[in-house]
């Protein structure tokens, strides 16, 4: 039987499916590896093959006429690359290149098809997580549609410390190597408008930012300038 997936888990394909079938899908792959800034499939490439990152992330994403990279999603350890191909067998509808170094197993079609006919139990549960997807998107656009730009960069930065943040002392930290021009794309505002609402963010004390990095020191003040509350200031450790 699988398991059931609920929360920040709800895109792991491991927690989705339980241990017993992760381990016997895990015993079917070939473990590889990635340096950061490699493509790993091309928007209109038919793939050979499915991965299943075990560490680093990569991200989603489709060129515009203009040239203009369009972010889509991140993927993170326990996520899926490559699936719906093996499933409908069409063409890549977008390009994924990792954006820090990435370990994976790497499955092909065949053999992931094979296991999903072998395990229907399986096959239901990566439905479920296509579809929980699909949802997520289209209430990330109806809620963004009523966000500014700052509640829409803080709604994002939400999102990214369920799924990809390390608890520390201060607060958490994002484990995802994150430029502006990116933050910008996956939230469909320009880049003047992340770098103020990060130095509102900054200024209110909720964040304290890096190199393409991102530590949150106030989750829940952040999670209600992501509902499109207006912001208060936190008081400084020490004032």
């Amino acid at each position: 039987m699988v398991g059931s997936a609920t929360g920040t888990h709800v895109h792991d394909f491991a927690t989705a499916i339980g241990p017993e079938a992760a381990q016997a899908l895990r015993e079917r792959g070939q473990r590889c590896s990635f340096p950061r800034g490699r493509p790993l499939v091309y928007e209109g490439q038919v793939p050979d093959r499915v991965l299943w990152i075990q560490r680093g992330s990569v991200k989603v994403g489709v060129f515009t006429v203009s040239g203009r990279e369009a972010l889509l999603a991140f993927r993170g350890p326990g996520e899926l690359v490559g699936e719906q191909s093996a499933i409908d067998g069409e063409p890549r509808s977008a390009t994924v290149v990792t954006v820090a170094p990435v370990e994976a197993l790497a499955f092909t079609h065949t053999a992931f098809r094979s296991f999903l006919l072998a395990r229907p139990d399986v096959a239901l549960e990566l439905a479920a997580l296509l579809s929980r997807r699909l949802r997520e998107a289209d209430a990330r656009r109806l809620e963004f549609a009523g966000l500014s730009s700052t509640g829409r960069v803080a709604a994002m930065l939400v999102e990214f410390s369920a799924r990809f943040g390390r608890e520390d002392n201060s607060g958490i930290r994002i484990a995802l190597p994150l430029s502006q021009e990116e933050l910008a794309s996956c939230t469909a505002t320009s880049l003047e408008s992340v770098g103020r609402a990060l130095q509102i963010m900054r200024g209110l004390n909720y964040i304290e930012t890096g190199r393409r990095e991102i530590h949150v020191v106030d989750l829940p003040a952040l999670e209600r300038l992501g509902r499109g509350e207006v912001p208060a200031a936190r008081p400084r450790v020490g004032s």
